[in-house]
């Protein structure tokens, strides 16, 4: 299966799993769901780890910023999101806590888990927290396949894994979807949170998955995507909002379901993975060994954005997630005085949105907004209800900009050499306000994220930050890179990107077009 079968079957599971449970319910099918398994012990983040290139780092850090800041870097392109993310895990001394809504078996995510398996063998302590949801997504036939590679990560001493509402019962997809009409308002509430921390000196926070189109290794279609490396007492901050996790009823051990790990150990695993793993193309660029990363750390430390931060995400509480980022989100874009700068993959307003954002234009705030087209979505069920806003959203005074498939920056930031990508999609979240404070996480600006989902993200007070962080949105709305969408003298909405002008959404090929209508019947809040 490849990436972009992924999303489109993760789009159809939501779908088809809502309209499957209201039939049965009408039809009074359901079974009640199993007692739930144990919870996993309590923990707590690590101390920051006293020596070692993250301590060596952050000290830098704090020598050049002062006590109290943290330094921030953007990870633009895909290549330095794969990067980064393997120099804090090949840095770790003594722990890494890293929580991930999907985490594909692929060549970039099976490359990433070698190199925590590696840091595990070298007695750094891993916790791991993945959604549940994807686990049905990776062997349609036999959906143990990944429950079992689980189970045998595992099996590391060092190594803890727990699964964020987790399927009971999971011997088959019959017996998921079982499951899910007995609990389906508990079912489709999802962990979207995209989170590392290396021994509690620093992070890496913002929308990127761990698969091949995150880290743009996918030959059908990889995303203009953003994360930021933040070191110092930001990591703390996201330790908290990792243990706040952890420490929940909403995640399950892996070791308390009962999973078999099949008769080989992890160990006899390491070298059939190494010989997969140096014939794929797409990895040619990189070491595929743990190495050392000091040369790079040093040079990245004293020229890092200066910043205070502060962390936020909604609450995995008893019996139900409390949405906080919301307010936190609707807050920090009222504080604009001059300019709201708005990156975001899916949107699906609403009524009060449109009165914020026109409340906003009113007194004289500019507001632009860069979000994906037709052409670049990988889920055309969402433009499906967001374009029915376009107009509402010119209306209320916003200057509007859609990303191209095609965009000149796909090569730079979307495709990982030597992997060359049929299209590009966007999945960067991300604001500027007044060119002064920046948020970059995993919310999406819709029902699912808002109501449903559980979402995280960091706000950075950091002027330096804010203006590197303009200059990249404003960069991806050039006309090379996005479609300019404004409203026609009679009204009608039309698209522009330099010569081009069109009075239709631009589309990759008339079955997204047919997509675009079909999925308009179903909830938006599916999205």
């Amino acid at each position: 299966m490849n990436a972009f079968d992924m999303h489109c079957q993760l789009d159809l599971v939501r779908r088809v799993g809502l309209l499957v449970a209201m039939a049965c319910i009408v039809a009074a099918c359901t079974t009640p769901p199993t007692a739930p398994p144990p919870r996993g012990a309590p923990g707590v983040a690590r101390a920051p780890a006293a020596t070692g290139p993250l301590a060596d780092v952050e000290a830098v850090v704090v020598q050049v910023q002062g006590p109290g800041f943290s330094g921030f870097r953007l990870l633009e392109s895909n290549e330095d999101g794969l990067r980064w993310r393997l120099a804090l895990i090949d840095s770790a001394q003594q722990s890494l806590d890293l929580q991930y809504y999907t985490w594909w078996g692929d060549e970039g995510g099976t490359l990433l888990m070698k190199r925590v398996v590696e840091a595990a063998d070298r007695g750094v302590k891993v916790r791991l927290i993945l959604d549940d949801l994807s686990t049905v997504l990776v062997d349609e036939t036999h959906p143990k396949v990944r429950d079992q590679a689980a189970a045998l990560i595992d099996s590391h001493p060092n190594i803890e894994i727990r699964l964020f509402n987790a399927w009971q019962e999971r011997s088959s997809l019959f017996s998921r979807g079982v499951e899910g009409l007995a609990r389906m308002e508990r079912i489709n509430h999802r962990m979207h949170a995209k989170l590392l921390v290396a021994d509690n000196r620093a992070t890496i926070v913002g929308g990127r998955n761990i698969g091949n189109e995150y880290l743009g290794l996918s030959p059908d279609f990889n995303f203009r995507d953003l994360d930021v490396l933040g070191i110092g007492p930001v990591a703390r901050q996201a330790s908290a909002v990792f243990d706040k996790f952890w420490n929940s009823e909403w995640v399950v051990p892996v070791s308390a379901l009962g999973i078999d790990k099949g008769p080989q150990g992890l160990k006899a695993q390491s070298a059939p993975v190494s010989r997969e793993l140096q014939v794929a193309p797409a990895l040619q660029g990189f070491t595929l060994d743990t190495q050392a990363w000091q040369d790079e750390l040093a040079q990245a430390a004293p020229r890092m954005h200066g910043g205070r931060s502060s962390m936020h995400s909604d609450s995995p509480d008893p019996g139900q997630l409390t949405h906080h980022m919301p307010a936190a989100i609707r807050k920090l874009v009222g504080t604009a005085q001059r300019e709201v700068l708005i990156a975001n993959a899916y949107i699906i307003p609403d009524e009060a949105a449109i009165a914020d954002l026109r409340s906003l234009t009113a007194r004289g705030v500019k507001v632009r907004i860069l979000t994906n087209s037709l052409a670049s979505h990988d889920v055309p069920a969402v433009n499906s209800h967001y374009k029915q806003w376009r107009k509402r959203l010119l209306e209320a005074g916003v200057d509007l900009y859609e990303v191209r498939h095609d965009a000149a920056t796909k090569g730079q930031f979307a495709d990982t050499p030597p992997t060359v990508s049929a299209f590009m999609g966007f999945h960067v979240k991300a604001m500027v306000i007044d060119r002064e404070r920046v948020f970059i996480g995993s919310m999406n600006l819709d029902t699912r994220s808002a109501a449903i989902n559980s979402e995280m993200g960091v706000i950075v007070d950091s002027a330096s930050l804010a203006q590197a962080l303009a200059a990249s949105t404003e960069r991806d709305m050039l006309a090379a890179n996005a479609w300019h969408v404004t409203l026609a003298p009679d009204g009608s909405v039309r698209w522009t990107a330099g010569d081009r002008v069109l009075d239709t959404q631009p589309a990759r090929n008339s079955w997204q077009r047919v997509e675009d209508v079909i999925f308009m019947a179903f909830p938006r809040d599916l999205y």
